[in-house]
């Protein structure tokens, strides 16, 4: 904990150092909301991994059984349980 706030033990990348899929998928998340989102960047040092995230998210996405809610609930749960406060 730094001054009450978690602080990632691992260091985000710089969203220069991104190349192919991730650097894409940085730069979408920007153009949405105005910076890629802090665990991406974390996970974006591992490339695979990124892209398993990615694709869970993705499937979660797609997947017309799983309404919006249901969606939001998972994202939140998933949040929750890497220390996140979204």
């Amino acid at each position: 904990m730094d001054g009450g706030r978690r602080v990632s033990r691992i260091r985000p990348i710089r969203p220069a150092e991104a190349d192919g899929v991730v650097a894409r998928v940085l730069q979408a998340q920007t153009d949405t909301w105005g910076a890629p989102l802090t665990n991406h960047l974390v996970y974006a040092r591992r490339p695979t991994l990124f892209r398993a995230f990615r694709a869970v998210w993705s499937g979660l996405n797609a997947d017309s059984i799983l309404d919006d809610a249901l969606v939001a609930i998972v994202n939140r749960r998933i949040a929750w349980l890497n220390g996140c406060v979204f």
